[in-house]
C-alpha cells in the first residue's frame, strides 16, 4: 500500500542467557564441564502502523516498574528490563511523535509481561485490543493457577480493556495489515504481514527471538508451549517469506531490530 507506513519504537533492553533463547546453546560435556556462558543484550520494541483507516500500535511493552518489584523476582532474574523505568509507553510514545490518544487500535502479539506492561493506558477506553482466541483463556488460566507459563500478570491485562477476539489463522485487520495466528511460543502468539510501499515487512516476533531461532534453533524448553506448533509456525513464516521477499523483524534481536528500523530513517 502506498499510504501505509510503520513506525519502529525502541523500549529499551533485556539482558539475558542466551540458553533461554538458543536452546542448548552453552551446555557442559564429559569432557568440558563448565562452559563459559553468553550474557547477551535483547531489545524490546514496538511499532506504529499507520494506515488511511487506522494508527495501529504493535504490543504495549514492559510496565515501567518491572525492575521495581512489579515482575516477579525469578523472571526479573532470568530477563532483566534494565532500562524499563525509562520507557513508559506515553514518553516512548510522544518521542516518535504519537500520543495514546492518537491510537485507534492496539494489537497484542500475546500476552507475556514484556508485551503487555503498557495496557494499562487503555483502560477504561474504547481502544480495541486485538488478541488472538488462543491467547486470553491461556493468560487468564496461567496467571491464576500454579499451572500454564509463569509469565503472564494479571495485572498487566485484567482489566477494562475493550477486547476484539481474533479466530483463525489468518485475520485481515484492514487494508495492508494480515494478522497471523502462530502458535507455538503461546498457544495465541501473533505475527503480521504488512504490506509496505517499498517492501513488505513480515513480523515474525516472538516466534523467532533472534536469527538463530529462524534459522531453526528452538529457544529453551522454558519458553515453548507446544515444540511442534512452533516448528509448523516457523514453517509457515518462512515460506510466506519466501514467496513474497518480505523483511524478516524477529522477536528480541537487537541487531536485526537496528537493521530493519535503520532503513526506514
Amino acid at each position: 500500500m502506498d499510504d501505509l507506513t510503520v513506525t519502529f519504537i525502541d523500549r529499551g533492553r533485556v539482558q539475558a542467557d542466551r540458553n533461554f533463547v538458543v536452546d542448548g546453546h552453552s551446555v557442559a560435556t564429559a569432557s568440558h564441564r563448565d562452559p563459559e556462558h553468553e550474557y547477551e543484550t535483547y531489545v524490546v520494541w514496538n511499532l506504529i502502523i499507520e494506515t488511511p483507516e487506522l494508527t495501529v500500535l504493535w504490543d504495549t511493552g514492559s510496565h515501567p516498574e518491572a525492575g521495581d518489584g512489579y515482575w516477579p523476582t525469578p523472571l526479573y532474574e532470568a530477563f532483566a528490563h534494565t532500562d524499563a523505568a525509562e520507557h513508559a509507553l506515553p514518553a516512548d510514545l510522544e518521542d516518535a511523535g504519537y500520543s495514546i490518544d492518537e491510537i485507534d487500535a492496539v494489537v497484542m502479539s500475546h500476552l507475556h509481561l514484556d508485551h503487555a506492561g503498557g495496557l494499562r493506558n487503555f483502560a477504561g477506553t474504547d481502544v480495541p485490543i486485538y488478541v488472538h482466541r488462543e491467547e486470553l483463556p491461556y493468560a487468564y488460566y496461567s496467571a491464576n493457577t500454579d499451572d500454564g507459563s509463569i509469565a503472564y500478570l494479571a495485572s498487566d491485562f485484567d482489566r477494562d480493556l475493550n477486547w476484539e477476539i481474533v479466530h483463525g489463522d489468518s485475520y485481515h485487520l484492514t487494508d495492508g495489515i494480515e494478522l497471523l495466528h502462530l502458535p507455538g511460543h503461546t498457544p495465541g502468539l501473533m505475527g503480521a504481514f504488512i504490506d509496505r510501499p517499498d517492501q513488505s515487512l513480515l513480523v515474525v516476533g516472538d516466534e523467532a527471538y533472534v536469527e538463530a531461532n529462524y534459522a531453526g534453533q528452538p529457544m529453551a524448553t522454558s519458553l515453548l508451549w507446544n515444540n511442534g506448533a512452533w516448528k509448523e509456525s516457523l514453517e509457515r513464516c518462512r515460506d510466506r517469506q519466501r514467496a513474497t521477499g518480505a523483511e524478516v523483524l524477529l522477536g528480541h534481536d537487537l541487531a536485526v531490530f537496528e537493521d530493519v528500523a535503520g532503513a526506514t530513517d
